[in-house]
């Protein structure tokens, strides 16, 4: 149990750095192109969707408001 809770931090952490700029506001800034760009944006918004998710489950969110949180959260993370 500590083991995941340490992880779901880490993960926030790391995740809350990378979203300072959008996700694709960095696929522009490193140039990215084509598969990198492909896999770049998935693994982005995966991260993004954990991290929106441990967010709305902080916030003791459910039903339609922890999917309209999650959803709003991604997409201002990716940059849609």
């Amino acid at each position: 149990m500590k083991t995941l809770a340490l992880a779901l931090a880490l993960v926030a952490i790391s995740a809350a750095g990378a979203f300072a700029d959008t996700c694709t506001a960095t696929v522009a800034s490193k140039s990215l192109a084509g598969a990198a760009k492909t896999s770049f944006l998935t693994k982005c918004q995966k991260d993004a969707t954990a991290v929106c998710e441990t967010q709305a489950a902080e916030k003791k969110l459910y039903g339609a408001a922890k999917k309209s949180f999650t959803t709003k959260c991604v997409e201002d993370a990716v940059g849609k």
